[in-house]
């Protein structure tokens, strides 16, 4: 009984403690054409995922879910005189 009960608070605690998994999020996205199409949206620019469906008969597409990410915006250094 005690070892069910350490090997559920080691389970719960280790769901608890792990990060969320983000998803990657790029601006081109590879459909493949294989039947179903299968996607993968992992590419920075458009030659990239061109090399990717290369050969394959897939097609490359603007990723329509794609959110630039916004550079954080620093005060001007203020300039002393002396």
């Amino acid at each position: 009984m005690r070892s069910l009960l350490l090997i559920l608070g080691v389970v719960v605690s280790t769901a608890i403690l792990s990060g969320s998994a983000n998803a990657q999020n790029y601006p081109w996205c590879a459909v493949y054409d294989m039947g179903d199409a299968a996607y993968s949206c992992s590419f920075v620019t458009a030659d990239q995922c061109r090399l990717s469906v290369q050969g394959t008969g897939g097609f490359c597409m603007p990723n329509n879910t794609y959110r630039a990410s916004v550079p954080a915006k620093y005060p001007p250094r203020r300039r002393y005189q002396r």
